[in-house]
């Protein structure tokens, strides 16, 4: 099908339809002239053979003008059955006063003496005039003619009556279509012999242009090896020698370019760095695959677009910025799941004398140099203010007792005291430093073993209920258990396992009002162990639910470190069961408590292979 209308398309079909279109229209003109021709003089040959004779008019005139009506009728009939007229259907008399005096339809000689009805009739007798019309009844075309009947008489010219004559036109019409026919015939003949004619002058045409056709679609598909064939030393000729020379240079050209291209794809397919380049109007027109990966776009949405557009500078920055002013900037494409920041240096392209061809955009990924760079800055300022205020506190109260407060039996130990728990206060915010530095380079050991969490998590309260029985305890708190009966185990460090639930169950007697129940859950769900830890304190603010697990992090940072808490406790917290396989998060309510859940795979043991003793 598509090859069908490819043909109708080609310069073939357009010089065989320009020759048809030409001739078609030349034998409709001439054949429009003939058959207009034909008609008038067959219709002017038919009106002439259909007029009655001079004397048959005068014999009429003679007994309109006779008294004796009857006497004339029956002469009037006479003439009209005498007079030799062929292709004649109906002669019909009638006398000045429109009455019918004869007819020469014998079926109608009852009209004789009766009044005219015929309009055409009346209009002859009041002008004079005769009336000429062709008219059709059935599909069958007559040619009527009204004559009126005037004799003359002392110079004046009396109107004695009129003759109406109706004339069947279908021999006329058979004998136009007839030849009509036969023209359109040899029409249509001279139409295909011209088209077949005009096929074979244009296929000698159009070959040469077919050759060239399909030498230079080969030299587009890169297929330099066939030449064009020359016919002569014509225009298609010279053509086809240069078509050939042209392949002949592309080809050389093509191959230098192509091990240009493959030299360029690789140095940008090898580099770490993201690279796009531009045309001199700013769209894209290289880019390689890393720019691809950092940009989460496919090349062909890049290519073509505008380089503002693709880096999304379009509201920053225009095409003019970059030309004037190449040079680094840093662009943020972070999402609410995903943080990204580039790098990016622009340079031009020029050339020799200095015309500006298109940018060169190269950018690499930032993203974990500028977290690091933040984090640093971060966690210096968070350590720095941290010691700040132990420091200042063991300063000044040294300095008072350097200036004679240690002679003071009363405050001298106060002072001491203090000093000893900012000290120590300092010393667990150090050590809590250096196991996070230690989890972060992954120097951090864990001594790994299979153990029973119901067992274990038992024996972390049971200290914890102990703590209340105690007669130090200034806070009252009630500890619920609510554990499955089903024995549960994971492969964890039993020391920093203890250690994550202390920070949360420390946190949950510090926050907790006097006489609160601590409730505290165990149970498995889909192959998980699940832990939770629920208080009745304070709780947290929504928009401090996502930091709580961030280093130095305090919701009331007064209360935290007035009760000694460094903010570091929950981050290493969560590094310790991540690094379980595990997780940690949090939901609290505001003024209702927080609750504390801990997750972590769930190991498959055969119970007799255990010692009930273990834990």
């Amino acid at each position: 099908m598509k090859k069908q209308w490819n043909f109708f398309k080609s310069i073939h079909f357009k010089i065989a339809l320009v020759f048809v279109l030409m001739l078609l229209l030349t034998l409709e003109i001439v054949g429009t002239v003939f058959v207009r021709q034909l008609e008038y003089q067959n219709l002017n040959t038919f009106k002439e053979s259909i007029q009655l004779k001079p004397y048959v008019n005068t014999s009429l005139k003679k007994q309109l003008a006779s008294k004796n009506q009857i006497k004339a009728n029956k002469q009037i009939r006479t003439i009209l059955q005498d007079a030799d007229v062929s292709n004649v259907d109906e002669i019909t008399v009638v006398d000045a006063h429109d009455n019918i005096r004869g007819t020469s339809q014998t079926s109608e000689q009852s009209l004789v003496g009766q009044k005219n009805t015929d309009s055409d009739i009346k209009s002859s007798l009041y002008s004079g005039k005769t009336i000429e019309k062709n008219t059709s009844n059935d599909n069958t075309r007559y040619y009527t003619v009204v004559t009126p009947l005037i004799s003359s008489d002392k110079n004046q010219n009396n109107i004695q009556g009129a003759v109406y004559i109706r004339a069947n036109l279908s021999q006329v019409y058979r004998n136009i279509n007839s030849v009509t026919t036969i023209y359109l015939f040899a029409a249509v003949l001279s139409i295909i012999l011209g088209l077949i004619l005009t096929m074979v002058i244009s296929r000698a045409i159009t070959k040469p242009i077919d050759e060239l056709k399909r030498q230079t679609e080969q030299i587009a598909r890169g297929d330099y090896s066939g030449h064009a064939q020359v016919y002569g030393n014509d225009e298609l000729g010279q053509l086809a020698h240069a078509v050939n020379n042209l392949s002949v240079q592309v080809e050389e050209s093509q191959e230098s370019t192509e091990s240009e291209r493959r030299r360029l794809d690789s140095v940008l397919d090898n580099m770490t760095d993201g690279v796009i380049a531009t045309d001199r109007r700013g769209l894209v027109t290289i880019v390689n695959d890393e720019a691809l990966d950092l940009l989460d776009d496919e090349k062909d949405q890049v290519v073509g677009r505008p380089i503002l557009d693709v880096l999304k500078l379009q509201n920053k920055y225009t095409l003019k910025d970059l030309i004037d002013d190449p040079g680094q900037i840093l662009l943020d494409f972070s999402t609410d799941g995903h943080k990204l920041i580039l790098s990016t240096h622009f340079s031009l392209i020029q050339r020799k004398s200095g015309f500006i061809n298109g940018i060169v955009c190269v950018f690499h990924d930032v993203t974990a140099q500028q977290k690091i760079d933040a984090d640093r800055r971060q966690f210096v300022s968070n350590v720095s203010h941290e010691l700040r205020t132990p420091l200042t506190s063991v300063h000044s109260y040294i300095e008072a007792l350097l200036d004679g407060a240690w002679e003071d039996k009363k405050l001298a130990p106060k002072f001491l005291h203090v000093t000893q728990d900012e000290t120590n206060r300092m010393i667990r915010m150090i050590n809590d430093l250096l196991t996070l530095s230690r989890m972060d380079s992954g120097t951090q050991k864990y001594n790994s073993e299979l153990v029973n969490i119901n067992r274990l998590f038992n024996y972390i309260l049971d200290r914890f209920d102990m703590i209340v029985k105690s007669d130090d305890t200034k806070k009252n708190y009630k500890i619920k258990r609510d554990f499955t009966k089903q024995d549960l185990w994971a492969e964890i460090d039993t020391d920093r396992f203890t250690q994550v639930i202390d920070n949360i169950m420390n946190n949950a007697v510090k926050y907790s009002p006097d006489g609160g129940t601590i409730t505290c859950r165990l149970y498995e769900n889909h192959n998980k162990i699940v832990m939770s830890i629920a208080d009745q304190g304070l709780g947290m603010p929504k928009s401090a639910i996502k930091h709580i697990f961030d280093r130095f992090y305090r919701v009331d940072k007064a209360r935290s470190r007035a009760q000694g808490g460094s903010g570091l406790g929950l981050a290493i917290s969560k590094e310790i069961v991540e690094s379980f396989g595990g997780s940690i998060h949090v939901n609290s309510v505001e003024g209702k408590g927080s609750t504390f859940y801990i997750t972590l795979p769930c190991e498959t043991v055969e119970e007799d292979l255990w010692d009930d003793g273990e834990a």
